[in-house]
């Protein structure tokens, strides 16, 4: 419910906003407009594939084999599964959350799933395969090394930086008393 409330509130400062950009600042408000427009019909195209996607994953992948490859025994593998898997698909960043919240349900390490988010946003394989079309072999695999070199230990900072009441649940590790 406390959630709810913050989600209303800023939805509500976004409706008063628009229209006071608009009059105030006409050209920008309107870039503004439009540009949301175009954010929502994305969004709105994509997200039913989203629910699917997410429907198959929640009944098809087990538990027990996310624990197996992601959880948190699997260690330095489970890092490379978690890099590999984010890497593969193509699309924004926002379809990857409710990707990553079902992996945490289903048992992953929150390193890895760090790894999962890190790896969708800056290291897709296209991207990969244009950067050494354009930049040259030897510029896209240096940066990509040194952003897996970085991403690593960013993760188990991250993962060590979680609340003490991160717990491990029936349907995965959530913050224990925040009504997820």
């Amino acid at each position: 419910m406390r959630r709810l409330r913050w989600d209303l509130a800023a939805l509500a400062v976004v409706v008063v906003a628009f229209p006071l950009l608009f009059l105030t600042y006409r050209e920008r408000g309107s870039r503004a407009l439009e540009a949301s427009w175009k954010y929502l019909q994305e969004m709105l195209f994509i997200f039913p594939a989203v629910l699917v996607l997410m429907g198959l994953f929640a009944v098809w992948v087990r538990r027990e084999t996310v624990v197996k490859f992601l959880g948190k025994e699997s260690g330095l593998p489970g890092m490379v599964v978690a890099v590999l898997l984010g890497m593969l698909p193509t699309g924004p960043l926002y379809m990857a959350f409710p990707l990553a919240s079902m992996l945490l349900r289903k048992g992953a390490r929150v390193a890895n799933v760090f790894l999962f988010l890190s790896s969708w946003a800056c290291i897709k394989l296209p991207q990969e395969l244009v950067e050494i079309q354009f930049l040259g072999a030897r510029f896209a695999l240096l940066r990509l090394g040194f952003t897996v070199a970085v991403l690593l230990p960013l993760a188990l900072i991250a993962e060590r930086l979680m609340p003490a009441n991160f717990e491990e649940g029936p349907e995965g590790p959530w913050p224990s008393g925040n009504g997820c």
